[in-house]
């Protein structure tokens, strides 16, 4: 029930992100020039931690696989990896807030674009700080030598939101970063 439950939250998180992407589509189509001049987004950087994020995925899926084989250590291990990896995301995204904020071309207070960048980015963000403190809550269940009845569907209900997570990335980086 707990999967089931979780997917269809993701439905409406998918309408979330949608209205996101609509209004970045719709603001952009009315603009003039797209990106503002002056807006230097590092591309290269951001798809390096794009594959960090993407590969966290299947260091998440390797956990539940392991956690449902019961190899209770191995699934700690990677639920490990996966942490780091989103931290590693979510540390490259604060050095870029921050670099991208003395730029006025892409400061959320003087541009459309900047706004946008900063609202979506944020959002997903936050989403991705809460899929990493779900996988310390799976650390804490797996402190124990075995797991209990609902272990195995908690697990992947956290594995679903950060698939979720990264597959939605990989739109925004799409959007914000490659689109011209």
């Amino acid at each position: 029930m707990l999967a089931v439950g979780v997917i269809i939250w993701l439905g409406s998180e998918v309408m979330f992100f949608s209205s996101l992407f609509a209004a970045f589509f719709t603001i952009r189509a009315h603009a003039t020039v797209w990106p503002p001049p002056g807006a230097h987004l590092d591309t290269v950087r951001a798809g390096i931690f794009t594959v960090i994020l993407v590969a966290s995925s299947f260091t998440m899926q390797k956990a539940v696989f392991d956690q449902e084989r019961e190899d209770r250590k191995s699934a700690k291990l990677w639920v490990w990896i996966t942490l780091a990896l989103g931290t590693l995301f979510v540390a490259n995204q604060f050095f870029e807030w921050v670099d991208l904020s003395h730029n006025p071309a892409t400061n959320p207070t003087h541009t459309a674009f900047g706004s946008l960048f900063y609202i979506m980015s944020g959002l997903h963000g936050l989403h991705v700080f809460l899929g990493l403190a779900a996988m310390i809550f799976l650390l804490a269940r797996l402190r124990g030598p075995a797991g209990d009845p609902g272990e195995t569907s908690v697990f992947q209900g956290v594995s679903y939101y950060w698939h979720f997570v990264d597959v939605v990335w990989v739109g925004l980086y799409s959007c914000l970063f490659l689109l011209k």
